[in-house]
């Protein structure tokens, strides 16, 4: 894949870009190693004072960040800027947070003094994905400098200009060159960088294909991984839910993003004795959704990111159609250029077709109807991902059902799965392994290293001297 800004809602190539030689990305390699030698050694306060610094220009630049995410890979421009924003929130809480999370943890044991310590490990490679270009890095990056380390980003090939602005944020911020950088570079170079012993450590949020990639050639060389990548979340509506609140929220799960998230509710589950109800308002709601120039204020569905995208799900809407399901609104891309589709809803959905089987990344729900709470958790569960999950129920006993049966990294219940940097975020399954944000996600690139210490009384130094 080239490595260019092409206009998903005009199919028109704006900008393009040469990938690094080898020479250049050693050199690049090779900052990074020499950086991280004197930048681990920085205080907490002052890459403090270098995150914060980061948090107000994402602040005041929004609107410019908005539009190039926007132009990049489609999404509404209101979501551009609150994507923007919510970074600012992630460096913001890191640069508030990270010494407390590291700071040294005394443990009583029979030592004089024992405690854990974390320290940074080096040089970290990113492998991130185009559907939220700003976030799904700094949710990294925030972390990974506060607690001492230095990133390389491999960003997606079709948002190069959101990964090159990133860079350039932190450099302003203060972070020293090196602290941070991006590698234009195709993915059939990110084997190249994780065999580079330079190279401790590797993050990626994607496909599960991808994962399953960057974690082989990781695991033969035996470096730590963090996986964020599928997911097929369930929405589940009991018949104690305000059915008219969950319905307008599912809406808006199921079209964040124009779709593309991967913890977007996908599997709409509702109890028979109110799936009635609900489908007339949830359909409803599809159908009123505007879509069109992702520019416009009046937009609540952009176009998908790249024709292969739409391609990708317009085959699987057919497939299932084919097998059965009926189409209760959209079901087809939209004439014109640019790549949209239209809001669709499917139901009598069959268990061999790619609605009920695989990931869905666009604005397309399946809904199904269900007897009871146990089958409910039966089919929220017979996916091979564990991303996240939300349900509705007033029902205390039912709350307490899902929070522990349901197969999920998250589960939120009476709203929508959404990530918070106070919370840790990441799934089970083949949905991805290790955390991201809150404490959990600072600790997992660092050593944690024990120390044992015990004093010498003062009479058997004496007695070595002697």
């Amino acid at each position: 894949m080239a490595i260019a800004t092409i206009n998903p809602a005009t199919g028109e190539e704006l900008r393009t870009f040469t990938p690094l030689t080898e020479e250049q990305l050693d050199t690049k390699l090779l900052l990074a190693t020499e950086t991280w030698k004197t930048y681990r050694h920085t205080s907490f306060n002052e890459r403090a004072w270098m995150m914060t610094r980061a948090a107000e220009i994402l602040e005041a630049e929004q609107e410019d960040l908005g539009r190039i995410m926007t132009t990049e890979m489609g999404k509404p421009f209101k979501a551009a800027r609150e994507e923007a924003a919510k970074c600012a929130l992630a460096c913001r809480y890191y640069a508030e947070n990270a010494q407390r999370f590291l700071a040294d943890e005394l443990i009583a044991t029979n030592a004089t003094r024992s405690y854990i310590r974390y320290q940074p490990i080096g040089p970290v490679l990113a492998v991130m994905p185009w559907n939220f270009p700003f976030w799904q890095v700094f949710r990294f990056a925030a972390p990974a400098l506060m607690a001492g380390n230095v990133g390389l980003l491999k960003h997606s090939s079709n948002v190069p200009q959101c990964a090159l602005a990133i860079e350039d944020i932190l450099l302003r911020a203060g972070f020293p060159e090196g602290a941070f950088q991006t590698l234009l570079i195709g993915s059939d170079m990110v084997g190249r960088v994780l065999d580079d012993p330079r190279i401790v450590a590797a993050t990626l949020t994607g496909s599960e294909p991808a994962g399953s990639r960057v974690a082989e050639e990781a695991g033969k060389r035996i470096k730590k991984t963090v996986l964020e990548l599928g997911g097929s979340d369930p929405f589940i509506v009991m018949p104690s839910a305000d059915v008219a609140d969950a319905a307008t929220v599912a809406v808006k799960a199921r079209t964040i993003n124009n779709g593309q998230s991967c913890i977007a509710a996908k599997r709409f589950i509702v109890h028979r004795t109110i799936a009635d109800e609900f489908e007339q308002r949830f359909v409803a709601g599809m159908k009123g959704l505007s879509v069109g120039n992702p520019l416009d204020a009046s937009t609540d569905v952009g176009p998908l990111a790249t024709p292969d995208i739409l391609n990708d799900l317009d085959e699987q809407v057919r497939a299932t159609v084919a097998a059965g399901a009926r189409v209760l609104t959209g079901g087809q891309r939209l004439a014109g250029p640019g790549n949209y589709y239209a809001p669709t809803v499917l139901t009598d959905i069959a268990p061999d077709s790619p609605a009920y089987r695989d990931e869905l990344f666009g604005p397309v729900a399946s809904l199904f109807r269900v007897d009871d709470i146990d089958q409910a958790i039966e089919l929220a569960n017979d996916t091979t991902f564990g991303l996240g999950s939300s349900v509705w129920t007033n029902d205390e006993a039912e709350r307490e059902r899902f929070i522990d049966e349901i197969e999920a990294g998250q589960v939120f219940v009476n709203g929508m799965v959404a990530s918070d940097p106070r919370l840790p975020f990441g799934g089970v399954k083949h949905s991805g392994y290790g955390r991201e944000l809150s404490s959990q996600g600072i600790r997992e690139f660092v050593n944690i290293k024990t120390v044992w210490m015990k004093e010498q009384d003062d009479e058997a130094n004496r007695t070595e001297t002697e």
